[in-house]
């Protein structure tokens, strides 16, 4: 096991740091990882590279990612990006697929695209309460029959609002359940086990660098979804096919389109690895508290906060809205100070992790000072 004072000493970030929802920088698990890899690409010695292009890499981050969601190795396979995971979903569904239109766009666009390209799907729009898809909003909008999936995403990444997944799932029954953790996954310890379908990034909360993510399939998304784009790499022929093109294999393999970059399935596999030693609740616990304190810190400074307060419902993402002709001033006044965030259609957004650290919070403050000298 890793104390969560360790853990947050193998980062390295500069104070002021709090976009996390945006990018994780990586911690010494990922840099060492990749430090130690690079040599054996750039030389290439006799034999040294069977390890690093075989299916050790495969193995070993399908493990890590099994050991944080609860699936299995079998139901998981590696994917670049989040987006790309979600376009082997969206583009292997038929029928309907309700999902919020202010969804992160990575689940727009590849519904829309697959409508688009082969008309088997159906973009149901969810109405929402800014963007909050929730267990009593499914339910009072009722789906219509149709609708066979149901797509949002764990922390929406607007309001920093946290899904019920285990109410989500008690209202739309048997239908698929995709799941974006991408703005959750590595700091929240959600039920996954209760989604058909996970798909995260690793190059945010988990801290792995671009390149990086996964997708875990239920049986029943397994048996539902089309291998529409599926590669070489994905049939149940040993070696490389020559000369024919095989059907794709069962499992989720299936949705891959090349050989996978390894140096991103070790940095996945390292940053996972070290994550569960530390523990999730342990981080989410740390992180929380951050969260809290920037929010004491807004309230401080009268400055508006419209994402959830209460811990069940957030994660590490605080948004602030303050008055239209006092954003850019704001947004200046966190820049002059050295804070790092995302300003973004009104409202301001601050991300927290369990590096964080206190000077991180005094720069907040200095920021929090000189924006209400400047506002009044």
């Amino acid at each position: 096991m890793l104390s969560i004072e360790d853990y947050a000493a193998r980062f390295d970030e500069e104070p002021g740091y709090l976009d996390f929802a945006r990018f994780g920088p990586v911690g010494a698990a990922v840099v060492e990882e990749e430090a130690a890899l690079l040599p054996l690409l750039a030389r290439a010695r006799f034999g040294s590279l069977d390890a690093v292009l075989g299916p050790a890499p495969h193995d070993r981050v399908r493990a890590a990612v099994a050991a944080l969601t609860g699936f299995s190795p079998p139901h998981i396979v590696f994917q670049p990006n989040t987006s790309q995971g979600l376009m082997h979903v969206m583009f292997g569904i038929t029928g309907g697929v309700a999902y919020s239109p202010a969804e992160f766009p990575s689940v727009t666009f590849a519904a829309r695209r697959a409508q688009q390209a082969l008309g088997v799907l159906e973009p149901v729009p969810l109405t929402t309460e800014s963007g909050r898809v929730s267990p009593g909003g499914i339910l009072d909008q009722g789906l219509p029959p149709s609708v066979v999936a149901v797509a949002l995403s764990l922390v929406d990444f607007r309001t920093g609002y946290l899904a019920d997944l285990e109410g989500i799932r008690q209202v739309i029954g048997d239908r698929l359940l995709v799941v974006d953790a991408t703005q959750g996954f590595g700091v929240v310890d959600a039920p996954y086990a209760l989604a058909d379908v996970v798909v995260a990034g690793g190059q945010k909360w988990p801290r792995a660098g671009w390149g990086t993510g996964f997708l875990a399939l239920s049986d029943r998304a397994l048996e539902h979804l089309t291998p529409v784009w599926s590669g070489f790499n994905a049939t149940d022929v040993e070696g490389t096919p020559m000369d024919e093109v095989p059907e794709p294999t069962r499992g989720p393999a299936k949705f891959q389109v090349s050989n996978p970059d390894p140096v991103a399935q070790a940095r996945l596999a390292a940053a996972l690895e070290e994550l569960a030693r530390v523990g999730v609740p342990a981080v989410n616990a740390r992180m929380a508290e951050r969260v809290a304190q920037i929010i004491d810190l807004a309230d401080e400074f009268a400055i508006p906060v419209t994402s959830p307060r209460a811990p069940a419902e957030r994660a590490g993402i605080v948004v602030l809205e303050p008055e239209p002709d006092r954003l850019t001033v704001l947004s200046a006044s966190l820049h002059n100070h050295g804070v790092a965030a995302t300003t973004r259609a009104g409202h301001l957004r601050l991300s927290a992790h369990a590096s964080t650290g206190i000077e991180t919070l005094d720069m907040l403050r200095a920021a929090f000072l000189a924006y209400r000298s400047a506002a009044s």
